[in-house]
């Protein structure tokens, strides 16, 4: 070991020759002390006493700081792992650092986190070990209490054109709420939550924490089933600055049709099985096969008879192909042989086909929608 000529001002002993700091870097004053002394008051690891975590009852959110985060552990002691982590400190000289924790459940409220730390120091091999022990106490994050207590900003209300939505428009509706709000969580936004959600005799109210989720929810509903939505402000009071604050209902208004129903317009050329109902009504000539389109006035479709859905088509046996624009096959009710228009879908070498009967008559409906 060469010897820089000084020695150590605690014990006197020579001190080996290290490594002068860099222009501009300021001179270790613990660079003077020998090995022996250096560790004598070394601490690898700076620990608190006890850690305290407020933990959110119903979310599992932890408070730190002025604001309640969202962590995503699975239970508690997961929550004091990180804590531990997060309070603990490591010394600047120490290298190669590792370190591991054993977790010892005291009681329901106190978990003692047996912590062991290893490094490279000046050259030599430490380990320390730490218990630090962590109080868990419960409460409830400001999101949650405002759930609770019903608070919202703005309520979607979803309604169809003359005409109440199925419960699988219902469903769906509420459906698509929750991912919202679960992207919107996952971005770390804690103000995005749904209230209340339930269906109502004429569609589905569903409350929510704000106006942008609301308007966001309205315009991504009317995307996925057509249809429009307009809005109203309601004042409802004002906050501590004076501040006017309104409270928005979103009105939904659904398509008069859905995609599968089977209607008949009043334009004399037969039944349409219905596509689509974004922007335009669109749907299939059921007697021809050819493409139909109808705008939209305001908002309203236009005047057509309900026959049915697509669902209540039954099969039927084909019994010849008479030309290019009639098929016989058995009528599903009565058995007899009956001649029915044959549309561009129709497979010529199909034996059985699915028929819908209602009082337009008897027309042949495709299993999908022809590309």
């Amino acid at each position: 070991m060469s010897k820089s000529g000084e020695f150590c001002p605690r014990c006197g002993d020579d001190v080996p020759e290290r490594p002068e700091p860099l222009p501009g870097e300021p001179r270790d004053r613990d660079a003077a002390l020998c090995d022996a002394c250096y560790f004598e008051q070394f601490d690898l690891v700076d620990a608190p006493d006890r850690i305290e975590v407020l933990v959110c009852s119903r979310c599992g959110a932890v408070h730190r700081g002025n604001r309640w985060v969202d962590v995503g552990a699975k239970d508690y002691t997961d929550v004091a792992v990180d804590e531990v982590a997060e309070a603990l400190g490591v010394h600047l000289k120490a290298e190669q650092v590792q370190w591991g924790v054993e977790p010892e459940q005291v009681d329901q409220n106190t978990i003692r986190m047996h912590c062991t730390f290893s490094g490279i120091v000046r050259g030599t091999p430490v380990e320390e070990q730490v218990v630090v022990p962590v109080k868990v106490s419960r409460g409830t994050c400001e999101r949650c209490g405002r759930i609770s207590g019903g608070s919202y900003a703005g309520e979607v209300q979803v309604r169809a054109e003359e005409r109440v939505p199925t419960s699988d428009e219902r469903e769906r509706a509420i459906e698509i709420a929750n991912e919202m709000v679960r992207e919107r969580e996952a971005d770390g936004d804690r103000e995005a939550f749904v209230t209340e959600a339930k269906e109502v005799k004429d569609g589905a109210d569903i409350k929510l924490s704000t106006n942008k989720l609301g308007r966001a929810l309205s315009k991504r509903l009317v995307e996925e089933f057509g249809g429009e939505f307009e809005e109203y402000a309601t004042l409802v009071t004002e906050d501590s600055d004076g501040n006017e604050v309104y409270r928005v209902t979103f009105s939904v208004r659904l398509p008069r049709y859905r995609p599968g129903e089977i209607i008949d317009p009043e334009d004399g050329d037969g039944p349409v099985l219905v596509t689509s109902v974004r922007g335009n009504l669109k749907g299939i000539r059921l007697a021809s096969g050819e493409r139909y389109e109808a705008r939209f006035d305001e908002g309203d479709a236009p005047d057509a008879r309900r026959l049915g859905e697509r669902e209540d088509a039954v099969e039927t046996t084909v019994v010849a192909v008479e030309d290019e624009h009639a098929v016989q096959v058995l009528d599903p009710e009565t058995f007899e042989t009956v001649s029915i228009p044959r549309p561009d879908f129709f497979d010529t070498d199909a034996e059985q086909v699915r028929v819908l009967k209602s009082r337009s008559g008897l027309h042949m409906v495709p299993d999908d929608d022809p590309a």
